[in-house]
């Protein structure tokens, strides 16, 4: 911001006291100003209050009796269940109960193998808890897996890996999908970096009872190492 010196101040000032033919004009002014600041602000105020009380409360309640509703509507009906789901996911998806709706029906869409259905209620999910998060990441991986974009598939796994960086669990998995993508591809050098950074990073981390090292000198093997 440029700065202004006292020529300019005092210009300013002149100026401003030009537009006020007295001190009592002046006085009365300002009172208007703050009425209407006060009045700005209770209005806003009232704005908070109503939305909360009129709107957003019984907004969240719909939404989680929506959410407790599905399996009572659906009796263990799948179809009919993702159905529901959905239809919560829709109507709030700007609520908690509405991201799990929308989470819910991903995962129904995809055991129907249904994987552009549950990538598009996977983009709705938007998860808080950090776990369920980088979770929901890796199965928009899968679901890219089984459309056969690989790179996208690799992207989320590698994302997911990102997010929970420090989980045992999670992040040696999601490098472990991402590895067998590469794999696939035929890009072992790429599924090697993945397999020593499990190494490296979570050196415990075993499949099926065995170490990681197996798949290492796999893909040393594939490449003539």
């Amino acid at each position: 911001m440029a700065s202004h010196g006292p020529e300019q101040n005092e210009n300013a000032i002149d100026r401003l006291n030009d537009n006020l033919t007295s001190a009592s004009q002046k006085v009365a002014n300002n009172k208007k100003i703050i009425v209407w600041v006060l009045g700005a602000i209770l209005i806003v105020g009232a704005f908070v209050l109503s939305y909360f009380f009129i709107y957003r409360n019984p907004h969240l309640k719909g939404a989680s009796e929506a959410y407790n509703g599905v399996e009572l509507k659906s009796m263990g009906n799948d179809s009919i269940a993702t159905a529901e789901y959905k239809k919560v996911a829709d109507k709030y998806g700007n609520t908690p109960a509405g991201h799990l709706a929308a989470l819910e029906a991903a995962e129904n869409y995809y055991d129907m193998g249904k994987y552009k259905e549950a990538l598009e209620c996977l983009d709705k999910a938007k998860m808080s808890d950090p776990v369920l998060k980088a979770n929901a990441t890796i199965m928009k991986g899968d679901c890219y897996v089984n459309l056969k974009q690989y790179d996208k598939a690799i992207s989320e796994f590698k994302k997911a890996a990102s997010q929970e960086s420090k989980n045992e669990q999670i992040a040696p998995r999601a490098l472990m999908k991402a590895a067998v993508v590469y794999d696939e591809k035929k890009d072992y050098a790429a599924a090697l970096g993945c397999y020593e950074q499990i190494k490296t990073d979570f050196p415990d981390f075993q499949i099926g009872g065995g170490s990681i090292d197996a798949y290492i000198e796999r893909e040393k093997a594939r490449l003539g190492k």
